[in-house]
């Protein structure tokens, strides 16, 4: 199956939130907890550029479907993390494809060599496995665990921090 990995587009929203909001609404993946609309999702959108550390790209079938996406977001809003970043993965729950977030990685990973980044960071609420395999296999090291620092669905999660050096 080909896939096309390209820079995200106002026009990728809908698909945006279709991926995303099934992790909202059944799991504690992540830690949002009303979902999304398109519109709701552009200030998250908006910081995202062809350039520079904050980019987003989007997994495409050859018929125009989105099934996953990857980006790099600002760590924290204060001034002295702006050469740090966190990563995050998504990929379409029913649309399942073998090396789909290795793709994607690889793509975002390389689209950033350039850039002013020191460190990335990966928050992964546990358990979650696939997804720590996923980050040793780019580099990611275990920084420390945040124990029960979210509350979804009436329980207290973990959060497991990694990173890597850029």
């Amino acid at each position: 199956m080909s896939i096309l990995i390209r820079p995200i587009q106002a026009t990728d929203l809908p698909a945006i939130v279709a991926i995303l909001n099934p992790f909202i609404a059944t799991t504690a993946i992540t830690f949002d907890t009303d979902p999304y609309s398109a519109q709701t999702r552009r200030p998250w959108f908006n910081q995202f550029s062809d350039t520079g550390r904050y980019r987003c790209l989007v997994a495409e079938k050859l018929n125009g479907e989105l099934i996953g996406y990857a980006n790099s977001a600002p760590l924290r809003a204060k001034r002295a993390y702006d050469t740090s970043v966190e990563v995050s993965i998504y990929r379409s729950p029913d649309r399942s494809v073998p090396g789909l977030g290795s793709l994607l990685y690889g793509k975002l990973f390389e689209s950033l060599r350039t850039e002013d980044i020191h460190r990335a960071h990966a928050v992964i609420t546990l358990p979650n496995s696939a997804s720590i395999t996923l980050h040793e296999k780019f580099g990611f090291y275990e920084v420390g665990t945040l124990h029960e620092a979210g509350r979804k669905f009436d329980s207290y999660h973990n959060v497991f921090w990694m990173e890597k050096r850029f």
